[in-house]
């Protein structure tokens, strides 16, 4: 018989927020994230310059956690989850750590869409979610090894979750989504009528 190895596995670390503390109330992070949207005249400057659906804070906002006490809160979650998470990749961090590099609000209304991209210098991203309405967009993940496959002919529709050549990661309010900042991933079109609200984050090594 045959012996059939899967290697170079690449993870996709998905809890509840709510696993490590502090809590963090999702109604009151909801309110915060609409009140800084609304206050945030550079942010949607930079939205509308750049052909940015909705709102994001990526450009505009470096130190949320300084500012509102919630997203300080939810920095100390999210460091918990980080370790987690490193441990189960067998990361050898040495005399260094990962550490939060950069947090932005993320507000995607109906037709709104984050085409497919990476986040170079961390090593660990992640998102929050705030408001999922139904039928919002999942997030797209796709199989690194995509680029390289050249004449590989496409999966099976009911191919092995593990041998498909994308990943539709479908989270619900207040969980958080980890993976390798490697990793290209999207937001397709949100086709529900509300808003989609999350807050996304980098780590990096230091």
């Amino acid at each position: 018989m045959p012996h059939i190895t899967s290697l170079f596995a690449t993870r996709l670390y998905h809890a509840p927020l709510s696993e490590f503390a502090p809590a963090v109330d999702p109604a009151e992070l909801t309110t915060n994230c609409y009140g800084i949207a609304e206050d945030d005249e550079a942010g949607h400057n930079w939205c509308e310059r750049e052909g940015y659906p909705g709102y994001t804070s990526y450009a505009s906002l470096d130190d949320l956690p300084w500012r509102f006490p919630i997203f300080a809160d939810l920095v100390k979650a999210l460091d918990a989850h980080v370790a987690a998470f490193a441990r189960d990749l067998a990361f050898d961090l040495g005399d260094k750590k990962l550490k939060l590099d950069s947090i932005w609000i993320n507000i995607l209304p109906e037709g709104g869409i984050h085409t497919g991209h990476i986040h170079p210098h961390s090593v660990i991203s992640g998102t929050t979610y705030v408001a999922m309405p139904e039928g919002t967009s999942a997030l797209k993940l796709e199989d690194p090894r995509l680029p390289m496959m050249m004449a590989s002919p496409g999966r099976l529709a009911d191919a092995p979750e593990d041998l498909r050549q994308f990943h539709y990661a479908r989270p619900s309010v207040g969980d958080v989504l980890l993976w390798e900042s490697w990793l290209r991933h999207e937001v397709p079109m949100n086709m529900a009528e509300d808003e989609r609200v999350s807050v996304s984050f980098n780590y990096g090594w230091e």
